[in-house]
């Protein structure tokens, strides 16, 4: 086997955004562009000689493609071990664990999350350092540096490893391990939580509905749901990935999983349903009769912890992402932990989880998770869910009703405005950014602005700073706005509102969300001048 330096240029545009590089799935697949990014990313990480990775993906178009370049590439500069998902196949969450099960140096995850998959869809790249969580900005920004530099990568010129065998293979000097991608994260969900109640639950016949949407949860959620909790075959609904997730947007959302949303809210409906996406990262809980936002998921995760085996001494803290409801702000307080706000990606908890300053963390795009690992965790909230329905005997509907009723509802939705042209979404930003000054004591849509800022936040452990995290615009009353440009597309800017009121009193807590927030979300539009900007007259998403 021959290592082969092929010279090479710099290609534009690699820069990795909140979650890696997402680009085209054809861009991808263009001469150079993913080994130039793969050898950046040595580069950044200080090489990788005689070191271990991790290595798999959700198991869209090019995934299988994608892991033969890689281990080639990391078997030509040196490494000592790929420890790879058989069939290229592993959850975000899973790759995580591996990495610190396993003490490997780091992984690459291939995927583009809840971005459609497809030759014509969407490909990613990330590399996730050896705490298994996303690299921080300091190593994103040597690996961007890398690729503004790039002269040529190396390669081993070898036969595809078969990964479908589980076992050892030696790609040239370096040992390729084929795991099976699901069972240590079995074994991982099996110490969190109590199995037994779960299944004795499901059992004396409770229904759920697990759509894992054709993508990389299938083969967990037949294997834990089904197999060991035993819920009925046929629980798991389109549990079997597919290169282009059955042609459908695999992004667990009341509009992508309607199929779900429909049994739900039908006459018939199971007791609990749940979807997760294109990675496993994300979910989605649904009640019989009543949708629960990740901002208010997040809420009751925490407030019902300690009937989690490992949760049960309690929580050192809660993280959020800035942009997510403060629902989970008002359990801290009641509970006496710490509350952290940080800027949107998953990195930002990292720190907070290493040390030891949080447990349970979530983010308003569906993204929740703890300790156990340093990614969120789709399958690991389901399971939540399930161990709290399993002691409390009560319904979803119940179980968040006691909630609101004790912490109050944070009304809360999120409208996204997709593929706005990017001088138009900045328009909108900086017209936005340059008024903020200017805006508290004026008044629009009948609510009267007490605060607005730009969020800029500090790490409370290395003191790292992170700023331009997005638009902050606060009201008299409890209700707050959040814009941000998103950074998980590929093409076009993603406008997001985020919306929120705070309801205290018994008698108003049962009110539609869109109606609840209906001047808010015009108060957004006049002080943003949202339909002036976009041209559009409504949101393309609203969750």
């Amino acid at each position: 086997m021959q290592i082969t330096t092929i010279p090479t240029t710099p290609i534009d545009g690699q820069k990795p955004g909140t979650s890696g590089l997402r680009k085209k799935t054809t861009v991808f697949m263009q001469p150079h562009y993913l080994e130039n990014y793969v050898e950046s990313v040595w580069t950044g990480i200080g090489r990788v000689e005689g070191k271990t990775l991790v290595l798999g993906g959700d198991g869209r178009y090019f995934n299988d493609r994608a892991c033969q370049v890689v281990m080639r590439m990391a078997a030509a500069s040196g490494a000592a071990r790929v420890i790879v998902g058989q069939g290229g196949i592993l959850s975000t969450p899973a790759a995580s664990n591996l990495i610190r099960q396993r003490k490997a140096d780091g992984g690459i995850i291939l995927s583009a999350s809840h971005n459609p998959g497809g030759p014509d869809a969407d490909f990613g790249l990330k590399y996730n350092s050896a705490n298994g969580g996303p690299a921080n900005e300091e190593i994103t920004a040597r690996i961007y540096a890398a690729t503004q530099e790039v002269s040529e990568y190396h390669i081993l010129e070898a036969q595809d490893v078969d990964l479908s065998a589980l076992g050892e293979t030696a790609m040239g000097d370096m040992t390729v391990e084929v795991v099976n991608p699901v069972a240590d994260y079995e074994a991982l969900m099996e110490q969190l939580f109590d199995f037994d109640a779960i299944a004795s639950m499901i059992a004396g016949g409770f229904r759920l509905r697990f759509d894992a949407m054709h993508a990389v949860t299938g083969p967990y959620a037949h294997a834990i749901l089904e197999d060991r909790l035993g819920a009925p075959k046929g629980s798991v609904v389109n549990g079997t990935p597919s290169e282009d997730f059955g042609k459908g947007h695999p992004d667990p959302n009341p509009i992508w999983a309607k199929d779900l949303m429909d049994v739900m809210m039908g006459d018939n409906a199971p007791d609990f349903g749940a979807a997760s996406d294109g990675d496993g990262d994300r979910n989605m809980i649904v009640g019989r009769g009543i949708y629960i936002t990740p901002s208010d998921s997040l809420a009751v995760l925490c407030a019902n912890a300690t009937h989690i085996p490992a949760y049960a001494s309690g929580l050192a803290g809660v993280a959020r992402s800035m942009p997510t409801s403060g629902a989970s702000d008002r359990v801290a307080e009641a509970l006496g932990i710490e509350a952290f706000e940080t800027p949107t990606g998953w990195k930002f908890f990292g720190n907070l989880l290493d040390a030891g300053r949080a447990t349970i963390c979530g983010e308003e795009s569906a993204g929740t998770g703890s300790d156990h690992v340093r990614e969120k965790d789709g399958l690991w909230a389901v399971l939540a869910w399930l161990n709290i329905l399993a002691v409390r005997q009560q319904s979803v509907a119940e179980i968040m009703q006691d909630h609101w009723k004790t912490y109050g509802r944070n009304y809360y939705s999120r409208h996204d405005y997709e593929a706005v042209e990017t001088d138009r979404a900045n328009a909108l930003m900086d017209g936005l950014r340059a008024r903020l000054a200017e805006l508290p004591g004026t008044s629009a849509s009948g609510l009267t602005v007490s605060a607005a800022d730009e969020f800029s936040y500090t790490d409370p452990v290395d003191g790292s700073v992170s700023s331009g995290q997005g638009l902050r615009i606060w009201f008299e009353g409890g209700a707050r706005v959040v814009f941000r440009l998103s950074g998980t597309g590929t093409e076009g800017a993603t406008i997001r509102v985020y919306l929120e009121q705070l309801e205290t009193d018994p008698a108003n807590l049962a009110a539609d969300a869109q109606d609840a927030l209906a001047s808010v979300i015009a108060a957004a539009d006049e002080i943003a001048g949202i339909a002036k900007h976009t041209g559009r007259d409504a949101p393309d998403v609203i969750t």
